[in-house]
């Protein structure tokens, strides 16, 4: 055996973005223990770039009790099957107004593969035309604003942007070469 083989699994709490099980496991070497995993639907992360301009947006962020910066990020839980240029696009509409003509996906993220099972998709989105957004209620102090690249990499650099999917993200355009 060269994996973890599961069990048993109970689900210990759920709402609407979120369930957490614990499974019982047996590892590689035969011994059983417990993991506790954090399931989330797939998100879907949006780079909406403007020439030099990059938008992202800002909202209170409770688990750390601060506001961040971020890339434009989501899930679609009431539509799981979504495909993920479909959620990327919903995402970016909703959280900034903007809609794109064109999306490249730019990779796949693991957000916390040591505690949770969801994954992102990372796009890039251009050809941008600006419209009115449409955010859920828990979105309600979101704010967007455009920044060149210098900017977004000096928010990075000195802690302004800490969000590790963004930082991942920015990555990845970086080595699209685009």
């Amino acid at each position: 055996m060269t994996h973890i083989e599961r069990l048993a699994s109970r689900e210990v709490y759920r709402n609407n973005w979120m369930a957490l099980r614990e499974d019982d496991i047996r590892r590689p070497d035969g011994s059983d223990g417990i993991y506790a995993v954090v399931d989330k639907p797939t998100y879907a992360l949006v780079i909406a770039r403007d020439g030099d301009r990059f938008r992202l947006v800002e909202q209170y962020r409770y688990p750390l009790g601060l506001r961040r910066w971020e890339f434009p990020q989501g899930t679609a839980p009431d539509q799981k099957d979504l495909a993920p240029a479909d959620l990327a696009a919903r995402e970016l509409r909703e959280e900034t107004g903007l809609r794109a003509s064109e999306l490249v996906r730019l990779g796949l993220l693991d957000v916390a593969p040591g505690m949770s099972s969801q994954r992102g998709w990372v796009f890039l989105a251009t050809g941008i035309t600006e419209g009115e957004h449409d955010r859920e209620h828990e979105e309600q102090d979101m704010h967007s604003e455009w920044f060149t690249r210098s900017e977004v990499e000096q928010m990075m650099r000195d802690g302004v942007i800490t969000d590790a999917q963004s930082i991942a993200a920015w990555t990845l355009l970086v080595l699209s070469g685009r």
